[in-house]
């Protein structure tokens, strides 16, 4: 029970602040927060994210390209110019990694006002963070786990960022409904999302990507926006009037 629970942990911790921080503040901005306040998110997002840790910097810039090119050659996720979805996490990562160690020129329009820590992002992103990451993983399995299938899940908490990622990416522009037609695959995956926190409402998104709440339909209940309320309503943050309106 306490390996579930973990995983449970991992799964639901790191979905919300990659969702909440690297997301919509990083990559769209729908809400500010002070320099303080995101020091610590970008703490909490390491904690959470472990051995998967993403750069809000990296994270933010590629998301934005995602928007500007879906489903083009030069989307740098997408399952129309991809053969299967690990050959799209492939490039994905070759992406983001070039990205984030700047060893590309990025058009200014993808680049204006994402966060960035880079003294903190090499630590968290480095190899020695990500094995150590991996062995705490490794000990609390060895531990708690009580049954031989747990340790399946054991991959799961390695990958966890880059798994998120490609529900979305890949099954979110294959699989789902519409409520907007457009000139892209974006499909929302469920009708109530409890397994991405909103994320899953990905055609909702590409229609209103200024937008804080992505669910659009009543039963659509985007969870994380609801935490970003309760977070705006005691002060920790700041909503902007259009990402609400919108």
């Amino acid at each position: 029970m306490a390996v579930i629970i973990f995983v449970l942990a991992l799964w639901y911790g790191g979905l919300f602040f990659q969702s909440f921080f690297l997301h919509r503040y990083a990559a769209h901005q729908v809400f500010t927060m002070s320099k303080t306040m995101e020091r610590i998110t970008f703490v909490l997002t390491w904690i959470f994210q472990g051995a998967s840790y993403l750069s809000a910097y990296g994270y933010g810039i590629m998301h934005r390209m995602h928007h500007a090119f879906t489903d083009t050659e030069k989307d740098p996720h997408s399952p129309s110019f991809d053969d299967n979805l690990f050959a799209m996490m492939w490039k994905t990562r070759t992406i983001y990694t070039d990205i984030n160690n700047q060893k590309v020129q990025i058009d200014e329009r993808f680049t204006k006002n994402v966060p960035q820590w880079k003294a903190f992002d090499k630590f968290a992103s480095s190899r020695a963070s990500r094995v150590v990451w991996i062995g705490l993983y490794i000990l609390f399995f060895v531990i708690f786990a009580s049954a031989w299938w747990q340790w399946l899940l054991l991959p799961i908490t390695f990958l966890m960022a880059p798994i998120h990622g490609v529900i979305i990416n890949w099954f979110g522009h294959i699989y789902g409904y519409v409520n907007f037609k457009m000139k892209n695959t974006s499909k929302n995956l469920f009708r109530f999302d409890f397994l991405m926190m909103g994320e899953g409402y990905h055609n909702n998104h590409h229609k209103h990507a200024g937008r804080a709440n992505f669910g659009v339909k009543w039963y659509e209940i985007d969870l994380t926006f609801i935490i970003i309320k309760v977070l705006d309503f005691v002060g920790l943050i700041q909503l902007k009037p259009i990402a609400v309106k919108s």
